[in-house]
């Protein structure tokens, strides 16, 4: 009777780690950015310490859990240069920058730090995570599967917009 009761108990735990790990079960994607943000560039940004060069594309990889679930928060670390377009001194010798010229651009170089949610995916259809870099240093986040450019995108932001002289707070 021990032996059964022993076997039985077993049996109830092997189920209920089954039960936990299937609700956990997790999958790499690829991580993609748009920057909505006219005259800066993204240099670079990490989610969730998974780091990837700015300028948009998909790069590999981000892990997450296959099915939504509440409270899913993604911390967005981000290098902004203000001043993309900006016109730098190039060597006089050589290929590059003036080292000087750069050093001074770079210096204006902002860090941001920031956490999001991610909204709700129906079942375990999600595809890569979108981070939309918005003005005034917002994120917005998606794993939707459509393009930007249709209409069932669920991030609606156009690009091109300007950065406001003062940020709400």
């Amino acid at each position: 009777m021990k032996r059964v009761l022993h076997v039985l108990v077993g049996l109830f735990c092997f189920a209920l780690v089954g039960c936990s790990v299937a609700s956990n079960e997790m999958a790499a994607g690829n991580i993609f950015d748009i920057n909505h943000v006219e005259g800066t560039a993204i240099n670079w940004f990490s989610v969730n310490g998974y780091r990837a060069s700015g300028g948009g594309g998909f790069q590999c990889c981000i892990v997450l859990p296959i099915r939504w679930r509440p409270g899913l928060i993604v911390n967005i670390e981000w290098e902004v240069d203000p001043n993309a377009n900006a016109k730098i001194k190039r060597k006089t010798k050589g290929y590059g920058f003036d080292d000087a010229a750069w050093a001074e651009h770079e210096s204006k170089f902002k860090m941001n730090r920031t956490s999001v949610e991610i909204p709700e995916w129906p079942g375990t259809k999600s595809c890569s995570l979108k981070v939309h870099f918005l003005p005034c240093q917002q994120v917005k986040v998606t794993t939707s599967c459509w393009a930007f450019t249709s209409p069932n995108y669920p991030i609606k932001e156009p690009l091109y917009m300007k950065e406001p002289a003062v940020c709400p707070k």
